[in-house]
């Protein structure tokens, strides 16, 4: 395959044996190397540094051994310290360790919530999170090179030393910060579903320290994911959410996707809880704890409610496009010290500054425990406090006709969209149209072959018709909907 690698919105992926092949993950490892060998703001040397000490990781997924191993050898080529920890292992483990120190950068094969067919990698940097768009911009441009070159002759890899234990490191540092005493006053009954992903064995591991009665799920690690992406949506979690039900009201559910960087929440009536809900619910959770002073960094998809509530305690809220490359920049920067998003996404800097269904987890067994269920009941609390807020997001197949549209409401967006007006217009990443009410968004996906609608509004009704709306916009028969 001729076609350079390109990285989305979260690292490179693609369909195994066809994007990503032998040779090309080959040449993506001998790119990051070269990266690291630059210095300055795009290269990735830790300043001060000739050489860096590289993390080598993978998820459950077909090849995931052989790819980390076989980057080893273009990484020691370059004069770099290639270490393979024990895998299959979380994505935010391995962020966890870079954050703290154990490594310079890190190098995780893994394809995340996509379907078993694929397979990817995520780079991620000095200071614990992924790399910005410069430095994938000069890893593309390494990758070409290398590419252009053809198949190099195998290089030898360093012998390899005891795998690196990060999971210990990683439960240590993640229950001393959390409120352990307020864990065990009523620890709830909590299912937990690992959808066969790299939680299974590290996330419920955590829930049961805390004093939490775990049942799990999907708890066998596999490369297949049970035959479907292992990404925690509603259509996944019918299990789940089933078993929360059948505890009659005294459960939590919780989940997390296949590198277990993303998380979801069943309340204790068997019902979803949206990512937005989730964010307001962590964000004033830990405001109220006092584990939460500087900042939060959101999405630009993130529900108004999570601000509102930030900003009731006092807390400073930046938005940023979507990616949680650019949530971690913001608290590397020290702008924010929690960051999350509209597709379950949460990071709190003194653990990691990439995305952490575990940590997340852990909060809500935390939350639960203390506080009581059904969550719903603080979710309604803050609505009385700071206003209803409905969210949602949906995937529209991708179609040329649909992108060309999406191009031409960038170049003339509408003025009304279902009787709303388009009070403010962002084009950083695909559309955003604010309202007084609330958002409706369209971008094309950067991990998945889809464009995507995200909607705000007041009320579940009027946020079915602006996602309707946002479709319409879409559509290749005229787009109905704007004015």
């Amino acid at each position: 395959m001729k076609e350079p690698i390109r990285f989305g919105t979260s690292g490179w992926r693609g369909v195994l044996a066809e994007e990503v092949t032998l040779p090309r993950a080959d040449a993506l490892a001998e790119a990051v190397a070269r990266w690291l060998g630059e210095p300055g703001p795009r290269g990735g040397r830790p300043r001060g540094r000739t050489r860096s000490r590289v993390l080598l990781a993978h998820d459950t997924r077909f090849l995931g051994a052989v790819l980390a191993a076989r980057a080893r050898a273009p990484l020691a080529a370059a004069g770099h310290e290639p270490v393979l920890a024990e895998s299959p292992v979380p994505t935010p483990v391995v962020a966890h360790a870079v954050r703290i120190g154990a490594a310079d950068a890190a190098l995780v094969f893994t394809a995340s919530h996509n379907p078993p067919a694929y397979q990817g990698a995520k780079v991620i940097n000095a200071w614990g999170g992924g790399v910005t768009d410069a430095q994938v911009r000069r890893i593309e441009q390494h990758a070409r090179r290398a590419l252009a070159r053809g198949e190099a002759p195998a290089a030898r890899a360093p012998a390899a030393g005891p795998a690196v234990d990060l999971v210990g490191p990683y439960l240590e540092r993640l229950l001393a910060w959390l409120d352990r005493a307020a864990s065990r006053r009523a620890p709830a009954a909590l299912v937990y579903d690992a959808l066969h992903g790299t939680g299974a064995g590290v996330c419920d591991r955590a829930l049961r320290a805390l004093g939490a009665r775990v049942e799990t799920l999907r708890g066998e690690r596999s490369p297949r994911f049970g035959g479907a992406a292992p990404d925690p949506v509603p259509e996944r979690l019918g299990a789940l959410a089933a078993r929360v039900r059948a505890h009659g009201g005294s459960a939590l559910g919780l989940a997390t996707d296949g590198d277990a960087d993303r998380y979801a929440v069943v309340d204790a009536d068997g019902s979803l809880l949206t990512e937005t809900e989730s964010l307001a619910l962590l964000v004033d959770r830990l405001a109220r704890t006092g584990r939460l002073r500087r900042g939060v960094a959101i999405s630009i998809a993130t529900g108004s409610l999570v601000e509102r509530v930030a900003e009731a305690h006092g807390l400073a809220v930046t938005r940023h496009p979507i990616g949680f490359k650019h949530l971690a920049r913001a608290l590397a920067e020290g702008a924010a010290e929690a960051a999350g998003e509209e597709s379950g996404g949460f990071a709190v800097d003194a653990l990691g500054r990439d995305k952490d269904g575990i940590l997340a987890c852990a909060l809500f067994a935390e939350m639960a425990a203390d506080e009581g269920l059904p969550l719903r009941a603080r979710l309604r609390t803050l609505a009385r406090r700071h206003g209803a807020s409905a969210c949602a997001r949906a995937a529209l197949r991708v179609d040329p006709r649909a992108r060309a549209r999406l191009a031409r409401l960038a170049a003339t967006p509408p003025e009304r969209v279902d009787g709303a007006r388009v009070e403010s217009v962002d084009l950083q990443d695909g559309v955003r149209l604010a309202f007084a009410d609330g958002f409706l968004m369209l971008r094309g996906s950067g991990t998945e072959p889809v464009l995507r609608v995200y909607a705000e509004a007041p009320d579940r009704a009027r946020l079915a018709r602006r996602l309707a709306a946002g479709r319409a916009l879409l559509s290749v028969d005229g787009g109905a909907g704007a004015e």
